[in-house]
C-alpha cells in the first residue's frame, strides 16, 4: 500500500496503522477501533435510535471493515471507506428490521468534514431476493446450532427472537453486562464460523 499525498496528517497516520494492522499488529486494529468508535456508534444511533442496536452495529461495521482492510485504498480517507462501511450495515439492518426513521436524506459528515450520503431503496424483496433471504437465514440457524449452547441461546434470543439486552438479562437471570460481554464473544465465533462457511452462504 502507498501513501497518498493527498490525505491529511490524520490521514497518512491512519494509514499506518492500516498498514501495521495488515502485517499482523493487533494493537493497530485497537487504535482504529478506539479512535472512530465514538464517533462510529453515535452515526449508528442517529440512524437506527436505539443504543442497543447502535452497539450491535458499531460492533459490526469494525467487522466488517476489518474484514476487508486489504481492500482499502490510500486514494481516499480511512474514515470516509470506514463511515460508508458502517452506513452502509446500518441501511441493511434498517432494510431489514422496517425501521421508521426521520431524516434519512441527511448526510453525516465525517471526521474529515466529508458528507457521506445515505441512499435508501425499496425494502421490497423480488420473490427471487426473498427466496435466497430465507436460504440465507436456514445456513445462519445451522451455523447458530453449532455455538456452545450458552452462546446459541444468547445470539437466538437477540437475533430471531429480537429480545433487547434487557430482555435478555431478565430472562436468563443474568447481570446485563454480563450478557453484553458474552454477546460480543458469541458474535466473535459466530463470525469465524461464518468465515470458513462463506461459499456456502
Amino acid at each position: 500500500m502507498v501513501e497518498n499525498n493527498n490525505l491529511s496528517d490524520k490521514g497518512k497516520r491512519d494509514l499506518a496503522l492500516v498498514e501495521k494492522a495488515l502485517n499482523g499488529d493487533q494493537l493497530a486494529y485497537g487504535d482504529l477501533m478506539e479512535m472512530y468508535r465514538e464517533s462510529i456508534y453515535f452515526m449508528m444511533l442517529k440512524m437506527v435510535r436505539s443504543e442497543d442496536d447502535a452497539e450491535d452495529l458499531t460492533i459490526e461495521a469494525f467487522g466488517k471493515a476489518f474484514n476487508r482492510l486489504h481492500q482499502y485504498s490510500p486514494s481516499y480517507a480511512f474514515s470516509t471507506w470506514l463511515f460508508k462501511i458502517a452506513s452502509n450495515n446500518a441501511i441493511d439492518f434498517i432494510r431489514k428490521k422496517r425501521i421508521k426513521v426521520t431524516s434519512m436524506d441527511t448526510a453525516f459528515t465525517n471526521d474529515d468534514g466529508e458528507k457521506v450520503g445515505i441512499d435508501v431503496k425499496s425494502t421490497e424483496k423480488n420473490p427471487e431476493q426473498e427466496t435466497m433471504h430465507l436460504e440465507k437465514v436456514g445456513v445462519m440457524r445451522e451455523i447458530v446450532k453449532k455455538l456452545k449452547p450458552r452462546y446459541r441461546d444468547l445470539i437466538e434470543k437477540r437475533y430471531f427472537q429480537e429480545l433487547s439486552y434487557d430482555e435478555i438479562a431478565q430472562d436468563m437471570g443474568l447481570p446485563l453486562g454480563t450478557v453484553k460481554a458474552q454477546l460480543f464473544r458469541a458474535r466473535a465465533f459466530l463470525a469465524d464460523m461464518i468465515k470458513h462457511t462463506r461459499d456456502t452462504i
